[in-house]
């Protein structure tokens, strides 16, 4: 049918843009990787436009930056833009937490704590990825308790803008001797759940966002110390 021929190119560029999105996600496209059309076309099996295509949705996500002389590359770490992202998801995260913690249900609270415990396992063994989605699972159970879906979209939307920052933060952390920051806010966050404290899950997330920037920031700071 004529609808369905005219729809394949877009759910071409859809399974495109998906594979290459969770590339960068799970770091196999760090930051700095040259996104070269023809490359991943081969590598994909598929011609060039739906990657060009994808590549630009990439761009729009704020995923992907052009680069003179380089063309298209992943985004690489800034420390002014990781303080705006994590300013923002401040504002957002910490009204996010304190309407949740009022409205979240005994059910919410006890899949917020499933998530937890998936997410202490990834952390024992060393699967940054996983622990980062546990987490994020674990605070959209909390935030979806606001009954505000937009502020829920948007907080997810930072989050993926900033998923290369936070790998590169639970990475170090998990070579830091005797750091629990990647879990201790997460259980006190849910302690203030339970207890429906809104005053308490707002100053646990506040807590958490500033813990959070310092370490990433202090992680890059080193990084480009070394080179």
């Amino acid at each position: 049918m004529p609808i369905s021929k005219r729809a394949e190119p877009a759910l071409l560029t859809d399974q495109v843009y998906a594979t290459l999105h969770a590339a960068i996600l799970n770091g196999d496209l760090p930051a700095g990787s040259r996104l070269t059309v023809r490359e991943l076309a081969e590598q994909v099996g598929t011609s060039a436009m739906p990657v060009r295509e994808a590549i630009r949705r990439l761009e729009e996500a704020g995923m992907v930056e052009r680069e003179p002389h380089k063309g298209a590359v992943v985004k690489a770490l800034t420390l002014e833009e990781l303080v705006h992202v994590y300013d923002i998801r401040r504002l957002l995260e910490v009204e996010a937490a304190r309407l949740g913690s009022e409205h979240v249900t005994d059910e919410d609270c006890d899949r917020m704590q499933a998530e937890y415990d998936l997410m202490r396992e990834a952390i024992r063994e060393r699967r940054v990825v996983d622990l980062l989605d546990h987490d994020e699972s674990l605070l959209t159970i909390l935030y979806s308790a606001s009954d505000n879906p937009l502020l829920v979209k948007m907080i997810q939307n930072l989050w993926l803008q900033c998923r290369a920052y936070k790998i590169v933060g639970a990475t170090g952390t998990l070579d830091a001797v005797g750091d629990d920051s990647l879990w201790r806010y997460q259980q006190s966050l849910i302690t203030a759940a339970r207890n429906r404290d809104a005053i308490s899950g707002a100053a646990v997330n506040d807590a958490s966002l500033v813990n959070a920037t310092n370490r990433i920031k202090a992680l890059l700071a080193a990084q480009r110390s070394g080179n």
